[in-house]
């Protein structure tokens, strides 16, 4: 079986490597992208299985990158994980760890939280 794809779409190069390196020595394809423009084609080009989602980049926010995601039918199932500064853990709990029924992990997030998580959405 084909090792699944998971998209990470942040504007922070640290957060692309360091999750990157994480999810491929867990066993997964990854494809990174700088920005929710860049994220949306590669989305389209790659069918990810599964796209983690900084909320808070320039240009196009995370937000509105799930919008047009959500809106195009070759993109629209695929489910999203986001990373936000915007919240604390404290609210990541309070909000029922999720923003638009998906799920939201605030940075500094927990590495083994996220990885049992993406697990988790891809069983």
């Amino acid at each position: 079986m084909a090792a699944k794809k998971i998209l990470i779409v942040d504007d922070e190069p640290d957060v692309l490597l360091v999750l990157g390196k994480r999810l491929t020595n867990a066993g997964y394809n990854v494809v990174k992208a700088a920005s929710g423009k860049e994220g949306l084609i590669k989305a389209k080009a790659e069918r990810p299985d599964l796209i983690i989602l900084d909320m808070m980049m320039p240009g196009m926010s995370g937000e509105e990158t799930a919008q047009e995601l959500n809106i195009s039918c070759e993109t629209q199932s695929i489910p999203i994980l986001f990373l936000t500064a915007l919240y604390t853990k404290r609210d990541e709990s309070t909000k029922g760890h999720g923003v638009g029924g998906q799920t939201l992990f605030a940075k500094p997030y927990d590495p083994e939280e996220l990885l049992a998580e993406v697990k988790r959405r891809l069983a």
